[in-house]
């Protein structure tokens, strides 16, 4: 563990009145994990900043070979701090770190560098992390807090599975975003400390939620559907990707994106990995094998509340997802996004996507070995899907992106023979 030397500690007295700003990724997943944190004390808010201004603050403070998301997060962090919104003396900064090889482990080191040259050396920044990379005497994940965030996790994939299969079809526009906020709302309170939690409840809240999507009014008109796969900050947050599901469903196509639940299984199931190929931390793999069953247990229920309750198409297994690479990329390739980066293209594959974009940060090495590197594998186990692969940096010209995604549309389309 790490002994905190030179870092600036989130003391438990300041847990009484910091405010502690986090940056944005899942809109609806976090603004749950934003009210299980605050129903424990805390006072967390997660940023919703966007615009060219966020990039151009991280550029200001942050080299611009720094990992794209790196940079947007500490320009979002930054800019939160310079508005005059909060006083840097009872501040807090929370930004999660994996603790892997990839470069996001580097993240809280750039954002401390970053803070001290923009004047703000006093101020607090805590590390959201399972590897226990930092002990902060204020801040601590606890069991109930983890388990609550988990069905945070369970219901954000919910929200935005179904969200995604009504947008693009809604005859009243807003409406699936305005349902999806609305129970992003109430089960941000439910998840609260006060509340008692209840399987039996959530499994209720599930079919209730698969039932008022349904009645969502949509047209008949068939789209084709595009999957959304990459790096884990590029892929899911808005801001990273220029609104890419936005822009999809401007173009008449389906976005469809894998949830965050299989990225924290992908988390798990590589401690067991390690221990088979290796011979390692065998204690470990124990323990994460108690806990992958448990997730995929979950998991289960959760895609089982969509088939038996409605005609939605239910987010994939992991079960099936992790055995699709099979000859194609080992389970060692961990890195980043690794080889479940090459599962989701092939699990898209196998679903019938028409179109899938893979979004990278410019010059991530894990996505161009386990992404742009595994496309012609994978076309040739499914030759007719259609694979772009998307840089994201700050000089990309977004034009040139939404030109490069019209062209792939434009043939999938083709294929699909869709209007």
């Amino acid at each position: 563990m790490a002994e905190n030397r030179g870092t600036v500690l989130f003391t438990k007295n300041m847990k009484k009145d910091y405010t502690i700003l986090a940056p944005s990724m899942l809109p609806l997943h976090f603004r749950m994990l934003e009210g299980v944190l605050n129903s424990f004390g805390y006072r967390v808010r997660v940023l919703e900043t966007s615009g060219k201004h966020i990039i151009d603050k991280g550029l200001k403070y942050v080299h611009n070979d720094t990992c794209y998301p790196a940079l947007i997060v500490i320009g979002q962090l930054l800019d939160a701090l310079e508005s005059g919104k909060y006083d840097p003396g009872k501040t807090a900064l929370l930004l999660t770190q994996t603790g892997g090889g990839c470069r996001a482990s580097n993240y809280v080191s750039l954002l401390r560098k970053a803070v001290a040259k923009a004047g703000y050396g006093q101020i607090p920044v805590i590390p959201l992390s399972f590897a226990n990379l930092e002990r902060h005497p204020g801040f601590k994940l606890t069991v109930p807090m983890v388990h609550r965030m988990l069905y945070a996790v369970l219901y954000g994939d919910l929200l935005m599975t179904l969200k995604n299969q009504c947008k693009p079809y809604e005859i009243n526009r807003g409406e699936s975003e305005a349902l999806a906020s609305s129970w992003a709302e109430r089960l941000s309170r439910e998840l609260g400390r006060k509340n008692r939690i209840s399987y039996r409840k959530i499994r209720e809240n599930y079919k209730s939620i698969v039932k008022d999507f349904s009645k969502i009014s949509r047209t008949d008109e068939r789209k084709i559907r595009i999957g959304i796969v990459g790096e884990i900050y590029v892929k899911f947050s808005p801001i990273g990707n220029n609104n890419l599901e936005d822009f999809l469903i401007s173009e008449g196509a389906e976005p469809v994106l894998p949830g965050l639940l299989d990225f924290c299984l992908y988390c798990v199931y590589n401690g067991i990995v390690d221990a088979e190929l290796y011979g390692i931390r065998r204690l470990k793999a124990f323990f994460c094998k108690i806990l992958y069953r448990f997730l995929i247990k979950k998991q289960k229920d959760l895609i089982c509340s969509i088939t038996e309750n409605s005609n939605f198409r239910p987010m994939g297994y992991f079960e099936v997802t992790r055995i699709l690479p099979e000859g194609i990329i080992g389970l060692g390739t961990k890195m980043g996004e690794g080889w479940l980066l090459t599962a989701e293209m092939l699990e898209f594959a196998s679903q019938g996507v028409h179109g899938i974009i893979c979004t990278q940060p410019f010059g991530c090495l894990p996505n161009h070995i386990a992404g742009k590197g595994m496309m012609n594998p994978v076309q040739k186990r499914h030759p007719d899907i259609n694979i772009v692969a998307l840089d994201y940096d700050p000089g990309t010209s977004r034009i040139n992106q939404e030109n490069r995604i019209k062209l792939m549309l434009s043939d999938a389309k083709s294929r699909a023979g869709c209007n």
